[in-house]
């Protein structure tokens, strides 16, 4: 019979054996290659076109009357250079062989610039895995380990040497998927994690929760952190939260302090983070302290890949008094012998959310019950531990008598697609009108005013003026396209077995 194998054995033994590999390439010396440049360029003796790379080695003893030593070094570097490029790793690796193979559109320039971006970062960990205390089951990140509890009490800065990647861009022009595909490319016996901010923000609240009473709580959770994950990915950067923003200073300078290297994903250019917050002056050393630690780069492209799926009838409804139709879309859902009951979920911190209807995983809420009620990210998180499809009932046009609606309403639907849930629902309008009337304060003031002092005062009483939700406007018009196409309904069905 054949012995039982851990998974994360396996992912050990792999990263040693690639370790092994690249620890031999950079173990020949500068004469070695040095020589084998020099004969390389000698085309009268040495013809690079020959296969046998034991005659190129001969070649070399003539030429240079080399020791048998370097011989060996000349031959395993040939043998050596042509094995990294057959195993060569990364994302704009598997970018390319993914485009090769069908799986995604013509390379976009934009995207393979981010890419390089991402490849360098990634070639530059790997080159530094053991400075950054990057692999788990090193000997010395585990002697460093069983020292932490002192360094609570003893802390000691640790920069480190490889700086991070702040990537930020437009809606859909697939900045989620670029850091996916850079994440998955990483061993996995290193001490990574991707994680939705939102999620992330929820998670150090408790931690600061739990450590409430301590001289500097911020500090032991940013230890915390950095021995879980020395590189942290996160994913939908964005502060509005007077409550995080007040932290996120003290907590990165901890972080990075640490020895964390952030990659992050964001529609928003550093400098235009929590813009127009309350107390912003306390934020701003924050993005110093970002821009300092992370290479800044903005993708930009005029496609919007969300919106390239083929649409799917029957999951978004338009309309008022719709309720019996969603009613019966739903109980197609949970099966037509299945009676949904009020549920209850527990959230962050001890919270529960009292559900209306629930049953095999899909739960209904009338439009108010989720989103004009006090509950935030948290409450959505833990509803989507629980279910996977959420029907939604009366969904309005938003706009400035219903701002604090509509915040809920884009954090609902970014928890909802960072867990991939299924959305079935009714609403006043299309996914674009829905958010017509929140503008940001520079596309109101482009804006040119009605002819007539009644319209003018029309446009100003229904319009919303607000930076934050104007910027978050686009992604939740796009993220609600998608879920409402064939392709994420498949993947979806996939992911839940359905």
């Amino acid at each position: 019979m054949r012995p039982f194998i851990r998974s994360s054995s396996l992912c050990r033994i792999r990263w040693a054996l690639r370790n092994n590999q690249e620890r031999s390439v950079s173990s020949f010396n500068s004469k070695s290659r040095r020589l084998l440049i020099g004969v390389s360029q000698n085309q009268a003796l040495v013809n690079t076109t020959n296969t046998d790379h034991s005659s190129l080695c001969s070649r070399l003893s003539i030429l240079r009357g080399l020791s048998a030593e370097a011989v060996e070094a000349a031959d395993a570097a040939t043998t050596r250079l042509t094995v990294s490029d057959v195993n060569r790793t990364g994302p704009l690796v598997e970018y390319e062989r993914r485009i090769s193979d069908g799986e995604l559109m013509t390379g976009d320039i934009c995207q393979i610039s981010a890419l390089r971006e991402l490849q360098r970062l990634h070639d530059e960990l790997v080159e530094s895995v053991d400075t950054c205390r990057l692999d788990r089951y090193n000997t010395s990140d585990k002697f460093s380990r069983s020292r932490w509890f002192w360094s609570r009490l003893m802390p000691q800065s640790s920069y480190s040497p490889v700086n991070g990647l702040y990537l930020y861009g437009g809606v859909g022009t697939g900045k989620t998927m670029l850091m996916d595909l850079f994440f998955d490319q990483l061993p996995c016996t290193w001490k990574k994690q991707r994680i939705h901010f939102h999620d992330f923000m929820l998670s150090v609240h408790s931690r600061l929760q739990k450590h409430k009473g301590l001289s500097d709580p911020l500090e032991v959770v940013a230890q915390e952190i950095a021995h879980d994950a020395i590189l942290l990915c996160l994913d939908e950067f964005m502060v509005t939260d007077v409550a995080d923003a007040l932290i996120l200073n003290r907590l990165f300078g901890h972080l990075f302090s640490n020895g964390v290297i952030l990659v992050a994903t964001s529609n928003r250019n550093p400098d235009k983070l929590y813009e127009g917050g309350l107390q912003r002056d306390l934020f701003l050393p924050f993005i110093s302290s970002l821009k300092e630690r992370c290479v800044v780069h903005e993708i930009g492209s005029s496609v919007d890949y969300r919106k390239l799926t083929s649409a799917e009838q029957g999951f978004y409804f338009i309309g008022k008094d719709l309720s019996t139709l969603l009613k019966q879309k739903f109980q197609e859902l949970i099966g037509d012998n299945v009676i949904a009951r009020p549920q209850e979920v527990e959230v962050v911190m001890g919270r529960k959310l009292q559900v209306p209807l629930g049953a095999n995983g899909c739960a209904y809420f009338p439009f108010e019950e989720l989103c004009d009620r006090p509950l935030g990210a948290a409450d959505y998180f833990g509803l989507f531990k629980k279910f996977h499809t959420l029907a939604l009932e009366g969904i309005p046009v938003f706009g400035l008598h219903n701002r604090t609606a509509a915040y809920r309403f884009v954090t609902l639907v970014d928890v909802m697609y960072e867990n991939r849930a299924r959305l079935s629902c009714t609403a006043e309008a299309s996914p674009q009108e829905l958010l017509e009337k929140i503008v940001t304060i520079s596309e109101a003031k482009s804006m040119a005013p009605r002819t007539s002092s009644r319209s003018r005062k029309n446009d100003v009483t229904e319009l919303c003026v607000d930076n934050e939700l104007g910027f978050a406007k686009d992604r939740t018009i796009s993220r609600l396209t998608e879920m409402n196409s064939k392709e994420y309904l498949e993947q979806h069905a996939i992911s839940q077995n359905l």
